[in-house]
């Protein structure tokens, strides 16, 4: 079974927001709503720091809190590891964005459903599948496919750039960062 997930180089990522954009128009989302956002952090030690971009998104985690508290069933993990809504049994209730480690929920203006990164794969091209913000990073700090597969791109990008989960596994989750 294919178990989807994501590598992100915050050391190649520039901030331009062309990830965000090309999620905001492939999802329709209204301008004051996205999947991605970006936090700013200081690496290294005074005086050799560096402030790198930070994109955030949903990490899809395998123990999904998010999934663990909606009341109706919408919030929930797919065989395919990604975390879902179904936004036809969403009731707004906003437990998600409660229980979310990561505060990557988006609660929609004008539905009062609550929506989320969907590594939306959009095509399959030669047998690899990717998603919009992977295709419109200019830096191609992004890396998404199977992390079953070891001979994957994502995962041997992985394993050669020694990264790891943004809180260290907190929730087994499938997204990766190098920094």
């Amino acid at each position: 079974m294919t178990r989807y997930g994501m590598l992100i180089d915050t050391t190649k990522c520039v901030g331009c927001s062309a990830c965000r954009t090309a999620c905001q128009r492939q999802n329709n989302l209204e301008p004051d709503e996205d999947f991605i956002r970006y936090e700013r952090a200081e690496t290294g030690t005074y005086p050799n720091t560096r402030v790198e971009t930070v994109p955030l998104q949903c990490m899809h985690c395998e123990d999904a809190p998010c999934a663990s508290v909606c009341p109706t069933g919408a919030a929930h993990v797919g065989a395919d590891g990604i975390v879902s809504v179904d936004q036809g049994r969403c009731i707004g209730c906003l437990y998600c964005m409660s229980a979310c480690p990561y505060q990557v929920r988006v609660r929609n203006s004008k539905t009062g459903a609550v929506d989320k990164c969907r590594f939306c794969v959009v095509h399959t091209e030669k047998g690899a599948t990717s998603c919009t913000c992977v295709d419109a990073c200019p830096t191609h700090a992004r890396i998404f496919g199977d992390l079953d597969d070891p001979d994957s791109e994502v995962s041997r990008a992985i394993v050669e750039k020694h990264a790891r989960p943004i809180a260290d596994d907190l929730t087994r989750a499938k997204v990766y960062y190098v920094r």
